[in-house]
């Protein structure tokens, strides 16, 4: 999943800014009480997502796929002040956990956090957004890309998390279905003519997206 070493992997995390106590306790909390902690963007792409909204200044924010709530404090930090973030994800059984790190932040009155499913919820919603993170089901990315795409302002920016997939995109002998589709959304998207995009080579993969 990391594509450089473990020390330049600690040298990068510790020669960025330090991420906030609420941060700090939900990592910690993750990796000892949650079910696959790999999920979480963890330190380093934390810092990353939290400085790309700084330099968009977002009004409105889409999560898809929320987790522990890790990510959507960290993008949360770019946010207008007069900004929302709708954050959303199919599994209650982290609701009240979720629930609790988000009441205590900084920004508990500029979240808004959804459970269900975002395929059927992302249609019916009448907000347009300026920035939209997409790290949840990888069979459901085409129809996110797609649906997020339909939601994004002009100029507006989309995020897809693990789109390197610990390297398996690049080798054709991985043809299990999440392999196939990711290496499939990719090419797709780079030969997309209504985005520009750039894809960063951050932790598993994050795919950066301009709507033109």
């Amino acid at each position: 999943m990391e594509f450089i070493s473990t020390e330049l992997q600690a040298y990068v995390s510790a020669h960025s800014s330090e991420a906030s106590a609420l941060l700090a306790k939900i990592d910690r909390e993750t990796h000892l009480e949650v079910l696959q902690p790999r999920m979480l963007s963890g330190h380093f792409q934390g810092r990353v997502l939290s400085m790309l909204s700084k330099l968009l200044r977002p009004q409105h924010i889409l999560e898809i796929g929320t987790y522990t709530g890790y990510s959507a404090l960290c993008l949360a930090e770019g946010l207008r002040p007069e900004g929302q973030l709708l954050t959303i994800d199919i599994n209650e059984e982290l609701e009240t956990r979720v629930r609790g790190y988000f009441e205590v932040s900084e920004f508990a009155d500029q979240i808004e956090y959804v459970i269900g499913n975002a395929a059927q919820l992302i249609p019916t919603l009448t907000t347009t957004f300026d920035l939209i993170f997409i790290d949840a089901d990888k069979q459901q990315y085409p129809l996110y890309y797609e649906q997020a795409l339909d939601k994004l302002n002009p100029d507006g920016f989309i995020l897809i998390d693990n789109v390197l997939w610990s390297g398996k995109v690049t080798d054709d002998k991985h043809q299990d279905k999440d392999s196939v589709l990711l290496r499939e959304l990719n090419l797709k998207i780079s030969q997309d003519p209504r985005v520009e995009k750039v894809l960063l080579p951050i932790r598993d993969g994050l795919y950066l997206i301009r709507k033109k």
